[in-house]
């Protein structure tokens, strides 16, 4: 089979430099690793495929010879499964760190920090926008309390795991790769229990239904996440405990809707108080405020009322609430009531086009638009 271009399989240009390499070789080798890939098959073929293409454009002269003769150009350079000099080891550790364990001899055993949870809070708009404090109850892994988190019967404790030497993991070789895998018989732990805790059965952790009080801010809006440091799940073995984000969930309001800072609302208004102007009572969060409609006021007129929309909870100005008029056709009308409105049409019509400009100006664009098709 033919080999891929080396620049394709990392993903990265011919004119990337040596950080750019690295970084995407970071990425490709970290999502087509075998550890993380054990019912993949051809996961391994495609991380040896990026640990190889790696090896060359990170060595300067290997990359000239491949940029001017392609894979012929390598010939005699690369061993037998494709590596010469430095060893694999040496690659994976100088790239991965002490992400897989690797290089440096690091393993994964002993103390381990706890997970990081996620909690939805579904809030209303009006304790989004003025704060609130809100009890919530999450599921999550504490400390046992009956081995204190060692997870040894009390009075016996964990033993080194006599596989791996308590690094959790064990060096595996594989042709010409030298790898890393988690310890089979500690799985990862880098210890053994004989004798496990009959109450969290040698975890070291049991599930418990914390209740917890979250203050939300003011201003906070959908995404807007509050971080508990502490509260996520219990580590293991002694390590610390992940946090725990409450992420916020800003439920519909059957009146305002928000964007940002500022607050929306439609306000349906009478034909009589379109015409001839009025003054309506709308609402705000803060209470009923009166709205003055001009006369002649048509459906869409925007009417701003300042500082009466959200102040963000990241500082700056409060927003503005922004009132859209809807102009309402009357309905269920009587006879006499249509009597009247036909004789309103009836003396419209009498003072020619200026009673409704927008749709002269329409009617003008529809006749202009068809005298154009004719010509």
């Amino acid at each position: 089979m033919a080999k891929r271009d080396y620049y394709e399989v990392l993903g990265v240009s011919k004119g990337a430099d040596e950080k750019e390499i690295k970084k995407a070789y970071r990425r490709v080798a970290m999502k087509h690793h075998p550890d993380r890939n054990p019912d993949d098959p051809s996961a391994d073929e495609k991380f040896k495929e990026a640990s190889e293409a790696y090896e060359v454009l990170s060595d300067s002269e290997k990359r000239a010879a491949y940029d001017q003769f392609g894979h012929a150009g390598l010939e005699g350079q690369m061993g037998g499964g494709g590596f010469s000099g430095g060893s694999f080891s040496d690659i994976f550790g100088d790239v991965f760190g002490d992400i897989f364990g690797g290089g440096g001899g690091r393993g994964r055993g002993g103390a381990q920090r706890g997970s990081d949870l996620r909690y939805t809070l579904d809030i209303s708009l009006e304790d989004a926008v003025r704060g609130t404090t809100v009890e919530i109850r999450v599921p999550t892994l504490v400390s046992c309390s009956t081995c204190d988190g060692s997870g040894a019967r009390k009075g016996s404790s964990p033993t080194t795991c006599g596989t791996c030497g308590g690094a959790g993991q064990v060096r595996m070789q594989q042709g010409f790769f030298q790898v890393q895998q988690t310890c089979p018989t500690c799985r990862g732990r880098g210890s053994t229990i004989a004798d496990p805790c009959t109450t969290c059965r040698g975890q070291g952790r049991v599930e418990k239904t914390k209740k917890l009080s979250v203050k939300v801010p003011p201003g906070v809006d959908t995404g807007d996440r509050i971080r508990l440091a502490g509260e996520g799940e219990a580590g293991t073995e002694g390590g610390p405990a992940g946090d725990l984000f409450v992420q916020m969930s800003v439920k519909q309001h059957p009146i305002f809707e928000r964007d940002g800072k500022h607050l929306y609302c439609e306000v349906p208004i009478t034909f009589a108080d379109a015409a001839l102007g009025g003054e309506l009572e709308v609402p705000t969060l803060d209470g009923r405020v009166k709205l003055k409609i001009p006369a002649e006021t048509q459906t869409g007129k925007l009417f701003r009322l300042r500082g009466k929309g959200v102040q963000p909870v990241r500082g700056g100005a409060v927003g503005d609430l922004l009132c859209r008029a809807v102009v309402e056709t009357p309905v269920n009308l009587n006879k006499r009531q249509k009597e009247l409105l036909n004789e309103l049409q009836e003396s419209l019509g009498e003072g020619g086009k200026g009673h409704s400009p927008r749709q002269t100006s329409w009617f003008e664009g529809v006749k202009s638009f068809f005298d154009d098709m004719k010509s």
